[in-house]
């Protein structure tokens, strides 16, 4: 059965890849929720002390069991939490920010480095229409590797065996089995 464009949520709607306005039917809602969100990163990045904890914490953010095998260092920051989806053997580092409005999906035996951001949401560049939200997925494949410092832009997706190396900002996909480094990232190795 198909939803009505009248029927979808916001939430829906961001799933969808949708435009999200500030004036949108259900924005209060999205407002609630990303309002439980940081509240509830502060008292993780507070309060956890070990990956446990962690992990419990952030299965109540993203409303999904974390698996035992992934691990998470705190501090670490999300503005949503609902859209992020982490395998298995996912291991993440200090200080990283995942924006996943858009969505955010690491797959199993990712590697994520210190201080790297994800962000799967983007704004119109016409100026009076820039406050709205534009949601566009970001998938990490399985057994890449994020270095320190990285950015990963909306829309992006890192291929299978990849390597993003420390410091780059990655706005276009990363081919499978590749290197890519420097600001914007290019492929400096193929076939690893």
């Amino acid at each position: 059965m198909n939803t009505s464009d009248t029927e979808k949520t916001v939430f829906d709607r961001m799933k969808a890849g949708e435009p999200i306005r500030m004036d949108d039917p259900g924005y209060e809602d999205f407002s609630k929720a990303v309002a439980r969100t940081i509240r509830l990163c502060v008292e993780m990045n507070a309060g956890a002390t070990d990956t446990d904890e962690v992990r419990r914490w952030l299965s109540a953010i993203t409303g999904m069991s974390i698996d035992q095998s992934t691990t998470i260092f705190p501090p670490f920051y999300t503005n949503f939490g609902h859209f992020i989806s982490l395998g298995k053997n996912v291991f993440i580092n200090h200080a990283c920010s995942f924006l996943d409005m858009g969505g955010i999906v690491i797959e199993d035996n990712v590697m994520i480095g210190p201080r790297v951001n994800i962000t799967s949401e983007t704004h119109p560049l016409e100026p009076a229409d820039r406050k709205a939200l534009i949601p566009k997925a970001v998938f990490i494949r399985r057994n890449a590797w994020i270095g320190a410092g990285a950015t990963i832009l909306p829309g992006v997706t890192v291929g299978e065996n990849a390597v993003v190396a420390a410091g780059s900002v990655v706005s276009r996909d990363v081919p499978a089995n590749s290197v890519v480094a420097g600001i914007p990232s290019k492929v400096m190795k193929e076939n690893i």
